[in-house]
């Protein structure tokens, strides 16, 4: 509890302290420019963010064709498969018959 206060008098002092260096023109201007610094950052992590996740969601892609494909392809190879066996399975009992 006891940190708990500290915190909020910490950042209440800290807006107080804003408020009073906003006040000055130079302090303005610092402030200003400090701003301008944070969102320059943030917009450059932003946009690693979406290129990042544009590869991803690319890789993601090309992951599920690969696995479409595949069970596509051992699709028709059970059908086929099947249908030899039926095939062989007539014949075996053709010659049982005849």
């Amino acid at each position: 509890m006891k940190n708990l206060l500290w915190f909020a008098l910490g950042l209440a002092g800290g807006f107080v302290a804003a408020h009073y260096v906003n006040k000055d023109p130079r302090g303005h201007e610092l402030l200003a420019e400090v701003d301008a610094r944070i969102s320059q950052f943030t917009d450059r992590i932003a946009d690693a963010y979406r290129e990042q996740e544009a590869r991803i969601v690319g890789i993601v892609e090309d992951a599920v064709d690969s696995a479409s494909a595949t069970a596509d392809a051992v699709t028709e190879a059970v059908t086929d498969a099947a249908g030899d066996a039926a095939d062989a399975a007539k014949d075996a009992a053709k010659k049982l018959t005849d």
